[in-house]
């Protein structure tokens, strides 16, 4: 029950699609590893733009008063990310794109105030009269 009340309070699917986009984005530079960090190699934008894109993620589960900017950042790092690594097969950018705009949708919902119970008028003027 704690997970769910936590669930609740957070840009929860938004943060998932958007480390998955960060993961996979990684994945394309990460299996090309001995051409990576040769001279004059674009691959290693993509290992910098999965990289925030997964520390994004991460951050909106921990602050998720900043998820509207976040979402902004991993949506223009997403498409930025067919640069350096294929954007993941294409997949990572179209779940980046996902994730932050479920982020950017996403917005704290303020507590329920307690409501004060509604007397009739009839009643006060009978405990007054």
């Amino acid at each position: 029950m704690v997970f769910k009340k936590w669930r609740h309070t957070r840009p929860f699917m938004g943060a998932i699609l958007t480390v998955l986009s960060g993961l996979m984005i990684l994945w394309v530079p990460l299996n090309l590893y001995l051409s990576t960090f040769l001279p004059g190699s674009v691959a290693v934008i993509g290992l910098l733009f999965g990289g925030l894109i997964t520390l994004m993620g991460l951050m909106s589960f921990f602050l998720p008063s900043a998820s509207k900017a976040l979402g902004i950042i991993v949506i223009f790092l997403s498409i930025l990310s067919v640069i350096g690594a294929l954007g993941g097969f294409l997949f990572g950018t179209i779940f980046g794109i996902i994730g932050g705009s479920l982020l950017t949708a996403w917005r704290v919902v303020p507590a329920t105030q307690v409501k004060a119970p509604e007397t009739d008028i009839t009643e006060q003027a009978v405990k007054t009269g």
